[in-house]
């Protein structure tokens, strides 16, 4: 697996998000104004910010492209979590903005009538985000990018937030003005879950967190290498775009270091052909209970 060149690849993505950020925010905001939507505004506010976001990714990408030096043993490629986490933070305040702004004009009874244009504007917009989402989701989960996985579920919550605005645009031309200030609530709701859940998958990942059922499975494949008695301790962590192993594992004492070390060996190449995990530390313990 070529680590860095999978970054680039990321890299493409993440430009890919800003340029559809720049076009969409643009025509969002100039058709909210001119066709008087709350809900299309809010919507294009937030694709806004979301060019901030996608510029934290790419930065977060570029960082993490640097090969390992005197301060980084192990690489910069945690920096793709970090901006992850950046952009969870400016999705969180964007939303928090939207549904303030939303809640206060629904109570002040502050209600408009947006043309249908503005509906139109919003579902067309849903559909390239989409097309965006499934670009970017592919490659993340392809290349194990968890930065420009973040990117891609900012990308779905857009595309469900056009959708909300449009629904919230066309309920206003059946009678019901307020529906459009409720989109842009929902719009704001939208946005914060998605802030919510990119900050918990940072954190848990920034806080050497990893899933139990994927470390049960690390382990049932060191446990059915050939030589290995037993599993003494198995740890492993997330740092960037890959995943980090350490066992401890026993063998029998009588074996020889040569063979002891192919042991190992084995078990780094069943760890990469089964999981993909290139970075594994064996470290080999005698069995005690065949000591005379």
């Amino acid at each position: 697996m070529d680590i860095y060149g999978d970054i680039k690849k990321g890299e493409k993505g993440a430009w890919i998000s800003i340029g559809a950020y720049l076009v969409l925010s643009s025509l969002k905001l100039a058709a909210g104004w001119l066709f008087a939507s709350e809900a299309l505004t809010a919507d294009g506010l937030n694709n806004v910010t979301d060019i901030v976001a996608s510029a934290a990714v790419l930065i977060g990408l570029r960082i993490s492209r640097k090969p390992p030096d005197q301060d980084h043993p192990y690489g910069h490629l945690r920096a793709e979590t970090i901006a992850a986490l950046l952009a969870s933070f400016i999705m969180g305040t964007v939303g928090l903005q939207v549904l303030i702004a939303a809640v206060r004009n629904l109570w002040k009874g502050e209600f408009t009538t947006p043309d249908l244009n503005a509906g139109w504007v919003a579902l067309v917009a849903a559909g390239l985000m989409y097309g965006i989402y499934l670009y970017n989701i592919r490659l993340a989960r392809r290349i194990h990018n968890q930065a420009l996985l973040a990117a891609a579920q900012d990308n779905r919550s857009d595309a469900l937030v056009s959708i909300g605005a449009a629904i919230g645009i066309f309920g206003t031309r059946l009678g019901l003005p307020w529906l459009d200030g409720v989109a842009a609530i929902a719009v704001g709701c939208i946005i914060l879950k998605t802030a919510w859940d990119i900050f918990i998958s940072a954190t848990h990942t920034l806080t050497d967190g990893f899933d139990v059922q994927q470390l049960m499975s690390l382990r049932t494949t060191v446990e059915k290498t050939k030589g290995v008695k037993a599993i003494k301790d198995i740890r492993a962590r997330i740092h960037g775009s890959t995943v980090l192993v350490d066992v401890v594992i026993v063998v029998n004492p009588s074996i020889s270091l040569v063979e002891s070390h192919e042991i190992c060996d084995t078990i780094e190449r069943r760890m990469k052909r089964k999981h993909d995990i290139e970075t594994v530390h064996v470290h080999v313990e005698p069995d005690d209970s065949t000591a005379q």
